[in-house]
Formats: structure tokens, sequence, C-alpha cells
């Protein structure tokens, strides 16, 4: 038996020393010796131990009881706005019925006011557009603004959009017939935009000292390329008139239009580059025919002058045709008669090739020239039908190079020609009535001789 009692209590004592070590490590420093002192560390522990778990116990019970207030509190704040919504949601729909009502009874008293209204934005919008390609807005600025608004508004106009309408209608209509000057931005040549002195004349024509003006999208810039100089200087007379009375200037009926097609419209140089390499060759055949034709019938001139002079003196001189037939006339006139008329008629026809000289090359350029235009017309239809070949004729303008070049050079194969045959008609008069006046001569001098033998 007290071995029986010994063998437990050493069992007892080895339990307790397994509970203490596992459940208070911190104490594992302070073994116990004996039962007595198991025991005790095993009843302080489970006091320790009770002593947390009743605390834990309790703050969770209030953890509890504060989130069960708040859920609470929160389900009475989900009710309040549930009742909430429900109210607004009632009174929404009470609202909505309330405005159909109103809404009907607004169309039945606006009766035939509705119509009136539509007219207005119909007017405000059309107004818009006119305004925004007029001359007259790059002076008022910002004018479509509330014509926008209203013509777009889905509502009644009211009296002050009925009233700027209103009031937008009569500057257009008062700046129609009026010229006037102001400062307006405008974009130049180079794309720099600066301020300047504009002249407007109605909504039909604006320039400045420079030039004339285009307006595009509310903005005024330079035309690419001024018409002639007669419109320029036309417009520079209105521009620096500041005084009293009436000067002449020039407008663009069509508001633009026309000036807008002048930057179209080649000048000189691209049209003879039109021609081609044709064109250039026509114009060095007019020069030099022209040069020459006027070169020859200015020596003609000259000539016809010195044989009239010739013809009021007795003295025969080598300086003239005339001179020198009658030196022929002085060296043979003691020969017979038929002699005589020999030598002189050689000394006509020895000046006869010099009158003539250079007629026959401008004759004949004359008549080349208009058959060089000719071929340029040939040439640009062969292009033109190439074109046509490659690309069909769905693209005008890929035909109206080679349309250009044969129109081109048949004008200034014509113009050429015209010129050319003018002046050899001149100057070839002006030959034959000088070789007129030598055979005239020598047939007078032979009849002098005749009648004094």
């Amino acid at each position: 038996m007290p071995k029986l009692f010994s063998g437990m209590t050493h069992a007892l004592a080895v339990a307790a020393l397994a509970v203490a070590a596992l459940a208070v490590p911190a104490v594992a420093d302070a073994q116990p010796q004996t039962i007595d002192e198991v025991l005790r560390a095993m009843q302080s522990e489970r006091r320790t131990v009770s002593e947390t778990n009743q605390e834990r116990e309790a703050r969770f019970l209030r953890e509890r009881e504060r989130q069960e207030a708040a859920l609470r509190e929160i389900r009475s704040e989900v009710q309040a706005a549930e009742n909430e919504a429900s109210r607004l949601e009632n009174l929404r729909n009470e609202l909505d019925r309330e405005l159909e009502e109103l809404r009907a009874q607004l169309a039945e008293r606006q009766g035939e006011f509705g119509e009136l209204f539509g007219v207005a934005r119909a007017a405000a919008a059309d107004l818009n557009e006119q305004l925004q390609d007029s001359l007259v807005s790059t002076q008022y600025q910002d004018r479509g603004e509330g014509l926008t608004r209203m013509a777009q508004a889905a509502s009644l106009p009211t009296i002050e959009e009925l009233e700027n309408l209103w009031f937008t209608m009569l500057q257009e209509a008062g700046a129609q017939a009026e010229v006037a000057r102001y400062e307006a931005q405008v974009i130049r040549a180079d794309n720099q935009s600066a301020t300047e002195s504009v002249v407007r004349i109605g909504p039909f024509t604006a320039f400045t000292e420079r030039g004339f003006l285009v307006s595009r999208d509310g903005t005024l810039r330079y035309l690419a390329r001024q018409p002639g100089r007669s419109q320029v200087s036309a417009a520079e007379r209105v521009y620096n008139h500041t005084g009293s009375g009436v000067v002449r200037g020039v407008i663009d009926p069509s508001l633009g239009t026309l000036l807008g097609l002048v930057v179209e419209v080649p000048n000189l140089r691209e049209r003879i580059d039109q021609g081609g390499g044709i064109g250039y060759a026509i114009i060095v055949v007019a020069v030099f025919g022209v040069l020459l034709a006027i070169f020859r019938w200015v020596v003609l001139a000259f000539t016809a002058m010195k044989v009239k002079s010739q013809m009021r003196s007795a003295t025969a001189s080598k300086n003239n045709p005339l001179g020198r037939v009658m030196l022929a006339y002085e060296e043979h006139k003691s020969a017979d008669l038929e002699t005589l008329q020999l030598r002189l008629d050689d000394a006509v026809l020895k000046e006869l090739p010099k009158l003539e000289a250079g007629l026959n090359v401008v004759k004949v350029l004359a008549a080349v020239a208009p058959l060089m235009g000719l071929l340029g017309t040939v040439i640009g239809m062969i292009v033109t039908f190439q074109a046509i070949t490659l690309f069909g004729t769905g693209d005008p303008k890929l035909m109206a190079g080679g349309i250009s070049q044969a129109l081109v050079t048949t004008v200034m194969g014509l113009i050429a020609a015209i010129p050319l045959l003018l002046l050899h008609a001149f100057a070839a008069s002006t030959a034959r009535r000088v070789g007129q006046v030598l055979e005239e001569q020598s047939v007078s001098l032979v009849a002098d001789i005749a009648e004094k033998g």
C-alpha cells in the first residue's frame, strides 16, 4: 500500500510538473521541489487562467452588446432612408404629373406662339449662317454666339434673345450701306497675324494699304495674288480718302467670290509656262522676227527720207539709192540711149536686193509661227489622250495640262504671226515705194536725155 501510494504520488508529481511546464513557461526557472509546492503552483495557475478567461468573456460580452447596438442603429438608419426614398419617389411622381399638366396648360395657352417662336429660331439659324461669311463680322466680333444658342435651344426664346436677333438684323442691314474704317486682325502672306487698319465697303470688299482682303471663317487675310494695278490703285484711293466728296473705288458684287478666283487665274508667266518648249520656241521666233522687221522698217524709212531729200537736190550722193543711180547716170550719160537705159536698169536692180534684205526672213517667220502653234496643239492633244488612256475621264484636272498646252501654243503662234505679218507688210510697202521711185527717176533721166538729143 505504501508503494502504491508512493507510485501514485510520483505520477501526480510528474503530471503536475508537465502541466506547470506547459501552462506557465514564465515560472520554469523556479521548479517545484515537493508535492505541496506542485499543488500550490497548480492552484495558482488555475486561478490565473480562470481570471483571464473571465476577463475575456466579459470583454466579449461587452463587444457583442456594442455591435448589437450599432446594428440596431444602422437598421434604424436604413429604415429611415427607405422611408425617405419612398417619400421622394412619391414626390417625384407627383411633380411629374404636375409638370405634364403644366406642359399641357402651356401648349394650350401658347397657341400660335409656338409657330412664331419656331420661325424666330429658324431666322436666327439663317442669320447666323450669313454672318459667318460676312465681311461685317470682321468688324463686329462674336455676334453669332447668342444666335447659335437661340437656334439650338429647346425652350422658348427669351425677350433678350428676340431683341438680340432684331438688333443683329438691323446692324447687318445698316452695315451693308456704309464704308467703315476699323482695326482688325489680318493674316499676311507669311501666315503671320497683325493688327491693321481696314477699310470695308459694305459687305462687298475690304482692303488695306497693302491690297485686297478676303474673309475666311470670320478672319481677314490677303489674297495670294492681288488683281490688276488699276484695281489696286482704286483701292488705294478709297483707303487714303479722308475728306468729303466722292472717290471712285472697286467692289466685288459676288461678296468675295470673284476676288478669290483671281488666285486661280494664271498670270502671263504661268500662261507661257503652260505652252512648254514649243511656247518658248514661238517666243524666240516672234522676238527675233519682230526685231528684224522693226529694224528693216526703220532702215527703209530712213532710206525713203534720204531718197526724198535726194529728189530735191541736183547733186548726187552715195548715201542713198537714188544718189547712186544718179551717179551711174552721170557716168554713162554720154553713151547712147539704149546703153544708158541698160546701165540705169542695172543700177536700180543692184539697189532692190538691199531694199528687200531681211523681208523674206520676216515673211517666213510669220508663216512658221502658226505652224509651230499647230505643232504644240497636236502635242498637247497627245498628252491629253495619254492621260485619258491612263486615268480615264473621271478627273478633268488630269487633262487640263495637255489642253492648256494645246490652246496656249495655238494662241502664241497666232499672236506671233499677226505682228510679223503686219510689220512685213509695212516694211515691204516702204521698200516697194522706194523701188518705184528709183525706177521712175531712172526712166525720167533717160527721157530727159532723149528730149535733149
